[in-house]
């Protein structure tokens, strides 16, 4: 079976990523610096501790598994976070996505799937995103994201490097058969959040700004399932196995939910009541953030079958009342 470097294969979309290829038939080699992953997380194939920012156990991984493509994960991705300390996410997603894409080229690896994201659209209101819409990122960790875009494309004239680019909107649920799930310390995702509130393991979730230009006043995104996203990175290395060229995906449903939409939800899924309190915005949020494209789905063959709010929180819910990592 052939080897794919899987790095932040021991987060949240990485080990969701590594069971896929697995599924799939390959070997997925986690390279991670367990920073935000999980070493628990990592059960579908061989772990590596590391990191992207020492350009000498890049190498040596390359080295030691000749991976036949990389999927690339590793990233600092708060955008609180990233507004307060953007010297850390230019450095950590930026400088250490270089030190990747250098290491590839020179081993001879020429195909990578990136796991870039709708923030780098910025706050487009009332425009349907597709992937021809102008990149106007409003914080650091979308201009971060941006910039690997570049670097991409800058080495795949210079060597031939080709590359998958996923736009992804937000990511929700877990794996339905619970080996692997979404859990971050702290935690920031909007749905592991309302459910600790639902749990009583907080206090109560915080809607942060309800005079957003909305139906409710909150905020909307379009959420997508996480094993739907990760199946449609298989087609991402598929596509680039078979020789097609470069080309950037958005991956998103279509459908945008309100926070308060998302709330109410999680009270059917669940049968109880979140316990909700209002927070002012927070600095480098986006009013609405919406998918119109459908190139995935009519050139990679992608559909988003578990994408139902419904699907998703249930998904989350089970993890989370049966799921976590220790180390």
């Amino acid at each position: 079976m052939k080897n794919i470097l899987v790095t932040g294969g021991a987060g949240y979309i990485g080990s969701h990523a590594c069971k896929a290829l697995r599924t799939a038939g390959f070997v997925p080699v986690t390279f991670d610096n367990l920073v935000t992953g999980w070493q628990d997380a990592v059960k579908f194939g061989p772990f590596v501790k590391g990191d992207l920012l020492d350009r000498g156990a890049v190498d040596a991984v390359f080295a030691q598994y000749a991976p036949v493509a990389v999927m690339h994960f590793a990233a600092l991705s708060q955008v609180g976070e990233s507004m307060q300390e953007p010297g850390r996410y230019w450095r950590n997603n930026v400088v250490g996505s270089l030190n990747l894409i250098e290491a590839a080229a020179a081993a001879g690896c020429t195909d990578i799937v990136f796991s870039s994201t709708c923030a780098t659209y910025g706050d487009q209101d009332n425009v349907v995103l597709d992937e021809s819409c102008a990149q106007r990122p409003i914080n650091p960790y979308g201009a971060s994201k941006r910039a690997i875009e570049e670097i991409l494309r800058s080495f795949e004239d210079a060597h031939g490097i080709k590359h998958v680019i996923f736009r992804y909107f937000n990511v929700a649920g877990a794996d339905p058969d619970g080996e692997v799930g979404e859990f971050h310390q702290p935690e920031t995702h909007l749905i592991p959040l309302m459910l600790d509130a639902v749990d009583g393991k907080r206090d109560a979730l915080t809607i942060y700004g309800t005079d957003y230009d909305t139906p409710d006043g909150t905020c909307i995104r379009d959420y997508v399932h996480v094993c739907d996203l990760v199946d449609a990175h298989v087609l991402g290395l598929e596509w680039l196995r078979a020789g097609k060229g470069s080309r950037v995906f958005n991956l998103g449903t279509g459908s945008g939910f309100t926070v308060r939409e998302v709330i109410d939800q999680s009270a059917l899924v669940t049968n109880r009541t979140v316990p909700v309190v209002e927070g002012p915005r927070r600095e480098g949020d986006c009013t609405k953030l919406v998918s119109g494209s459908t190139r995935a789905e009519r050139e990679l063959g992608w559909k988003p079958v578990r994408s139902s709010l419904s699907s998703m929180i249930t998904d989350a819910w089970r993890w989370h009342q049966t799921g976590t990592y220790t180390a």
